[in-house]
């Protein structure tokens, strides 16, 4: 089977219950899961201690994919703040879209096709707002993003989404109607489904999981699926 391995996780800048911000236990957890495709949320240059060398953007690039782009929705003198989108094979007709609602935090989504070696992979990788209203008009952002459907389909990230009435799941679950359903957030007990792999065909869902050893670098555990291409 022509499978492809996908991975999200919000790193929470690495910092949750990582004090020390050690990118290197954030990359070997990451490596761990060999993904093909990886999605990280809240990467975060603004905590990076002065012994620490390197800003976390191009560091997590160098370390887990040969392609890659970082979004970056705040950039001040201190550092920068954003997501970043990571693969072993290349990245096409690549977009940074914003998403980012009136009076609320600057969000993005980042749309691209990955050129796998099983023929194009469509790929949006986003980190959500937290407010109902801002995830309803960043839903349908969304949506008009996937086009067509004429190839493998895959939204996935840090989606904010716990309420049923006025999802986004519901929006999109029409459009990618494979999902993951792991409880991602807070990682020490896991309540909430934020983080998730939404995916079109649906049979395209071979297996998904979490990782419960990522609660001690980060509030969010990631998810990882097994994909047919």
């Amino acid at each position: 089977m022509n499978s492809v391995r996908l991975m999200t996780w919000n790193i929470h800048g690495a910092f949750g219950r990582n004090p020390r911000f050690d990118l290197d236990r954030v990359i070997a957890l990451v490596k761990s899961h060999a993904p093909d495709i990886v999605a990280l949320q809240e990467i975060d240059s603004r905590r990076v201690r002065e012994a620490q060398a390197g800003n976390p953007f191009d560091v997590l690039q160098a370390a887990l994919g040969s392609h890659g782009i970082g979004a970056k929705t705040v950039v001040t003198a201190d550092g920068e703040y954003g997501q970043a989108l990571i693969s072993r094979w290349p990245l096409e007709n690549t977009q940074i879209h914003d998403l980012s609602y009136p009076e609320r935090e600057p969000r993005r989504a980042i749309c691209t096709d990955v050129a796998t070696p099983f023929g194009p992979l469509r790929v949006i990788a986003t980190h959500l707002g937290l407010t109902l209203r801002e995830r309803r008009s960043q839903a349908i952002a969304l949506l008009s993003m996937l086009g067509r459907l004429d190839r493998p389909t895959v939204a996935l990230g840090d989606f904010n989404d716990w309420l049923w009435a006025g999802s986004v799941r519901r929006g999109l679950a029409r459009a990618l109607p494979g999902f993951s359903r792991h409880r991602t957030f807070p990682a020490r007990l896991p309540l909430f489904e934020l983080d998730r792999i939404y995916l079109f065909p649906a049979s395209a869902l071979i297996a998904s999981c979490t990782d419960h050893r990522a609660r001690e670098l980060s509030d969010h555990l990631p998810v990882i699926a097994d994909i047919a291409v």
